[in-house]
């Protein structure tokens, strides 16, 4: 029996650590931009066929690449969480995680990311630097400019690039109006989710979109770009010669962004959680969207 206890002891130790890992890059987050890369590469797959391990490698790539970045932002940013109380809790600033395995661990996954990279071709491989350091300038960027959040919608829009790229995509349109979609899509949201720490920025000398421009001149910025967000997917469907599935697809993310900048105003932003949490459907249903209008419309 005790051996047995031993090894349950064991097992749920190590479940709870993984568990903590996964808080810590947030992997539900994937869904943000992992859908975006995959309709990338679904266009490019129209000329060269996508082979299930291709499909593999590219999702193995945007989810290291995402921890990657995600734990360095943890990582470089733990003493501001610690004194800010709606981060406070963070597995960095409450201590059930250490700066030296979060180090590892933003170096692991680092690793991790080329190494899919090299699987993806010579072009990805001698590209995976250039992706981390676009990445990690995110966490770095609010230090010394108030456009962070273009800078996140720019890391983000790495995604689509590459799935395009890594599907063996020559140069097209199509990854580039993808690219800044989802550049102002991510960069909309983020203006809105970084509202919340307004008064805590402007206290400690960070800058952001809401510090430099207040909270409706944000909310002003964060619907323009949902609006670009909108537009250039549609101009993704003209130039891809996409049909009526594909559209209607538009019109419903449209809908999806507008009840969630609905959600949030300069006099309230208690909905801005579950503003932000509306984007992961809008991830999903591109991607379900896309594949429809590709493959079966």
């Amino acid at each position: 029996m005790g051996d047995l206890a031993r090894e349950l002891a064991t097992g749920q130790a190590v479940l709870t650590k993984l568990r903590i890992y996964a808080s810590f890059v947030r992997v539900n987050h994937s869904v943000f931009a992992l859908p975006f890369a995959l309709v990338g590469a679904l266009l490019a797959a129209r000329v060269t066929p996508l082979t299930l391990s291709r499909v593999g490698w590219i999702v193995g790539a945007m989810v290291t690449a995402r921890s990657a970045a995600m734990g360095f932002n943890r990582l470089v940013d733990r003493r501001f969480d610690a004194l800010n109380p709606r981060t406070a809790m963070r597995e960095l600033p409450r201590g059930v995680m250490s700066p030296l395995e979060a180090s590892v661990f933003v170096g692991a996954a680092s690793c991790a990311f080329v190494f899919c990279a090299w699987n993806l071709g010579p072009l990805c491989f001698a590209l995976s630097p250039v992706a981390l350091a676009i990445v990690f300038w995110y966490s770095l960027a609010k230090r010394v400019t108030w456009m962070t959040q273009f800078f996140l919608g720019l890391a983000m829009a790495v995604a689509p690039v590459g799935g395009w790229l890594a599907a063996g995509g020559g140069i097209s349109w199509e990854p580039v109006l993808l690219a800044v979609a989802i550049g102002s899509w991510v960069g909309g949201f983020d203006v809105l989710y970084a509202c919340q720490d307004v008064e805590f920025d402007r206290a400690h000398g960070l800058r952001s979109i809401p510090v430099r421009f207040g909270i409706r001149g944000a909310l002003g910025i964060s619907r323009l770009l949902h609006v670009v967000t909108i537009f250039t997917l549609a101009m993704l469907g003209v130039t891809a010669g996409l049909g009526a599935v594909y559209f209607g697809g538009v019109v419903l993310v449209a809908a999806l962004l507008a009840y969630e900048q609905s959600l949030v105003s300069p006099h309230d932003l208690s909905q801005v959680k579950r503003a932000f949490d509306l984007n992961g459907y809008v991830g999903i249903l591109y991607l379900v969207i896309t594949g429809i209008a590709l493959y079966v419309e």
